[in-house]
């Protein structure tokens, strides 16, 4: 069914509404195909909002469980649901909220050797990981094949978004050159405050939406989000 029928044009009409959306940004979005890597604290609000946007297809990569250390922030899990496989549970909120979304569950971890098979089937990879190895990844194999990679991270009040790989932008690496020792020696803090984890989550799906409709983004910056003073800093990144 199109776009255009009663329920869609009743359910979309305050997107549509736009002038930057429209009819045509609908069916865009429609069309569109994300894989989220990661559905924690900043997946979460992201796959919430994707399957609101009415993006067609939505692929969720996590090989985790919930547990209860999750539920201040990772607002798509219930204390009913601890032990069970992230993934399936987040596709069972975006089948419920939105019936017109395909959903499709890797309950893997991304790899250098699964990663380009796994992103050429989609249109925008978002980060929403809180694994430095896997953020590399992420980055090696969207540059490569030209796929943008809309980024998110979270360490305490210090928020980051970005697009990475964008029509030939800069790539992650560009910004934060590999470091080994680095990367093997890296640890998460754990501190995290779900209201904050919210806020840059779905900065970060108004990016992914506006790759999705062709409309200006982070592309050669980065934003920088200090969740204590309220601030927001971009800074150019292009080289």
């Amino acid at each position: 069914m199109d776009v255009t029928d009663s329920y869609r044009n009743d359910r979309y009409h305050r997107q549509t509404s736009l002038k930057a959306i429209g009819i045509d940004g609908q069916r865009r979005l429609r069309q569109a195909r994300v894989l989220v890597v990661g559905a924690g604290g900043l997946g979460s609000p992201l796959i919430e909002y994707l399957a609101a946007a009415g993006v067609g297809t939505i692929g969720i990569v996590d090989d985790d469980t919930v547990s209860a250390s999750n539920l201040n922030r990772q607002i798509l899990y219930y204390p009913s649901q601890e032990g069970k496989p992230k993934a399936n549970c987040a596709a069972d909120v975006v089948r419920r909220m939105n019936p017109d979304c395909k959903v499709q569950v890797y309950r893997i971890r991304l790899t250098d050797s699964n990663a380009s098979d796994l992103f050429g089937k989609y249109d925008v990879i978002a980060d929403c990981t809180d694994n430095l190895a896997t953020r590399y990844v992420i980055d090696r194999h969207t540059k490569a094949l030209g796929i943008p990679f809309v980024y998110g991270s979270l360490c305490e009040f210090e928020g980051r978004v970005a697009v990475f790989n964008y029509k030939g932008s800069t790539s992650y690496a560009d910004l934060f050159p590999f470091d080994a020792d680095e990367v093997a020696n890296f640890s998460q803090p754990s501190g995290v405050l779900g209201a904050f984890a919210g806020v840059v989550g779905t900065i970060e799906a108004l990016e992914t939406i506006k790759v999705i409709l062709g409309k200006p983004t982070l592309i050669d910056r980065i934003l920088l989000i200090d969740g204590l003073s309220l601030s927001f800093r971009t800074i150019r990144t292009s080289i």
